[in-house]
């Protein structure tokens, strides 16, 4: 029978398959124990206290006694933004980053901070050394941007370790490393011409990232550049 003229036979509309919702994707059993295993370091050292009781004796002129002590300080430019800039990079944990250590978990540094520190060795894709740390002050000030983390138990040493990128009247922008600290971890002490070489490598490529980062205008290029 045909359809009344001035009509349209309404047809069903096609029916349309449901999206399938996507699997969501597993971390591999290695990936996921690694995970935990952090989590579960993570919770004691933030658990923990600095295992030396001179906390914050960075940030004063005169370093205590009983520890090694090291004070380095190297030119990085001039003007406030050279302090801008490098102060980012230290305040984001720059220097550890550009050394090669991975941040757990990674947030700029802030007052009392629990974080691990770890470092992964030639030829092992999953890190191996893992350093517990805290960060025991801060500063973010027209002059001085800068922090500095102590040890937690578990660090192959003992003491603190301070960041600090600072102007001065001249308006002449320095960066400066400030420790005190002795072995602490068996190993360490065991291997102390090894660890002692360790801690000075790793100053001057602290150093060295502080004033790459420092030369960089905010287009990634060096500052004074073509």
């Amino acid at each position: 029978m045909s359809d009344s003229p001035g009509h349209e036979v309404p047809r069903a509309a096609p029916s349309v398959p449901s999206p399938v919702p996507p699997v969501p994707s597993r971390p591999s059993p290695r990936a996921a124990a690694a995970g935990s295993a952090l989590e579960r370091r993570l919770r004691a050292a933030r658990a923990a206290v600095p295992d030396y009781p001179e906390v914050g004796a960075t940030a004063d002129a005169r370093l205590p006694e009983g520890y090694t002590q090291l004070r380095r300080r190297v030119h990085l430019g001039h003007g406030p933004e050279v302090l801008a800039r490098a102060g980012r990079f230290v305040l984001g944990w720059g220097c550890q980053l550009g050394t090669g250590f991975a941040v757990f978990p990674y947030a700029p540094a802030e007052p009392g901070a629990t974080v691990l520190l770890r470092l992964g060795l030639p030829g092992i894709r999953r890190p191996r050394l893992v350093i517990p740390c805290r960060v025991v002050w801060t500063v973010d000030e027209p002059d001085r941007i800068g922090f500095a983390y102590g040890t937690l138990p578990g660090h192959p040493e003992c003491g603190e370790e301070a960041f600090l990128v600072s102007m001065d009247a001249a308006g002449e922008v320095w960066f400066e490393v400030v420790a005190f600290a002795r072995l602490a971890a068996w190993y360490a002490r065991l291997g102390r011409p090894v660890a002692v070489l360790c801690q000075y490598l790793a100053i001057e490529r602290y150093l060295a990232s502080v004033v790459r980062a420092a030369a960089l205008d905010p287009l990634g290029d060096t500052a004074g550049g073509a």
